[in-house]
């Protein structure tokens, strides 16, 4: 009877250092099927297997959820009401078109960014997805080294195209691409630690005045040859995609999978963060700086968003409601446009086991909406098993229902 006791205490007890410790995930190591969707580098259900969710290094192509193909839109502000947070939306781009994690406030119908002492700021993800576009937003930068403020358009598979705007440098605004977060970095520049950008994918552009305290109007026109920067109505930086071919990888290294968009504050001199990083940034941040005291946080204001999606490439799918992965190389050749469901049940659930979705508030809001059950289904889905909600428990907690079934199991063998 000891011998028990003491083998189902160490299970529990190993239960509870799992769930303290999830398990990573990178392009040579995939999740495990109980955690089978990789998030920025970790493993996890549910929210991890919406926005952000790597089938490159997921436990199979269908763990993460397929994504909601975008719509034509302006964006206004006159509350949060279409905005849920990130650890509760499940996937229902009808219900919300942003997620959000951090503090955003609004004001005279703008959306602010806000990054209080200490704190990793605010990020806002548009819940909709478009493959090749435009998007669009005045904004006001935040100010303050080591404070950055984010435009951007991110993939799954990690293409990017962005503005950065570096607290420290309000004459200019920064622009990037990468393709699935490659990065080229500058042997001189890290040499000699004058990181004048981060890479050779980077470009700074100027500004008629100072960035945080005028409106300027921010553009990316996505297309499948070439991407251009605009700032105030005149395009500053073009990227064609036939200068991205890589002989040796034998591919274009150019943004090309759906991605969504993404308004951003952040603490890049976070003096936990990268030294280079940091000397990016123009320094570790003052969390005692005058908006800190005055205001309280940091702050970068956008208006006017508006996102136009254009036609996806031809021969990805005649679906119209979601995006899905066909394999794991993250090309453009990789996506197909299906007509599958977004949204799961609950945290709990994956890619593998979604059922039917939020049908009571998807049925109404029209086929198109990219969420919701689908009548066809262009990609089958592998396995039954209700996985165990890793998200929704703090780190070191075991979810409630494993330890309940493990004390039943433990007083009944006892009295037994």
């Amino acid at each position: 009877m000891h011998v028990i006791l003491y083998i189902l205490l160490g299970l529990m007890a190993g239960s509870a250092l799992a769930a303290s410790d999830p398990p990573s995930c990178s392009t040579s190591k995939s999740c495990p099927k109980e955690y089978p969707c990789c998030s920025e580098g970790t493993c996890g259900t549910g929210t991890y297997c919406l926005g952000g969710c790597d089938p490159r290094m997921s436990y199979s192509l269908d763990a993460c959820t397929p994504k909601a193909v975008g719509q034509n839109r302006t964006f206004s502000w006159p509350n949060l009401d279409n905005a849920a947070l990130n650890t509760k939306y499940l996937g229902n781009a009808s219900e919300s078109d942003w997620e959000y994690s951090g503090s955003p406030k609004l004001k005279d119908g703008n959306i602010i960014l806000t990054m209080p002492k200490n704190s990793v700021g605010t990020l806002v993800s548009s819940t909709h997805y478009m493959w090749y576009g435009k998007i669009a937003a005045d904004v006001k930068s935040s100010r303050g080294k080591g404070v950055v403020t984010g435009f951007i358009l991110m993939s799954d598979v990690k293409d990017e195209i962005d503005f950065e705007w570096v607290g420290s440098d309000l004459e200019n605004v920064q622009t990037n691409f990468y393709f699935q977060g490659i990065t080229n970095y500058r042997i001189d520049e890290i040499l000699t630690a004058h990181l004048k950008f981060p890479d050779t994918n980077g470009d700074k552009l100027s500004t008629s005045d100072n960035t945080y305290s005028s409106w300027h109007h921010y553009e990316i026109n996505w297309t499948p040859q070439a991407i251009k920067w605009s700032v105030d109505g005149t395009v500053k930086r073009t990227l064609t995609k036939k200068s991205t071919w890589n002989a040796t990888a034998n591919r274009y290294e150019y943004p090309q999978t759906p991605s969504r968009m993404q308004l951003s504050l952040w603490p890049a001199g976070r003096a936990s963060n990268a030294q280079g990083t940091i000397d990016w940034a123009g320094g570790e941040i003052d969390w005692n700086a005058a908006d800190i005291r005055d205001h309280g946080y940091y702050s970068a204001t956008f208006a006017n968003i508006t996102m136009e999606c254009y036609e996806p490439p031809a021969g990805s799918g005649d679906g119209h409601r979601s995006y899905a992965y066909l394999d794991k190389k993250g090309l453009e050749s990789s996506v197909l446009v299906t007509n599958n469901n977004t949204v799961l049940p609950d945290m709990g659930h994956t890619g593998l086991n979604m059922g039917t979705g939020n049908s009571s508030s998807s049925s109404s809001s029209g086929s198109d909406s990219g969420d919701g059950p689908s009548t066809t289904s262009t990609s089958s889905k592998s396995g039954s098993t209700e996985f165990v909600q890793y998200a929704n428990n703090a780190p070191g907690q075991v979810p409630q229902n494993v330890w309940l079934a493990a004390v039943v199991l433990l007083f009944s063998m006892i009295i037994s």
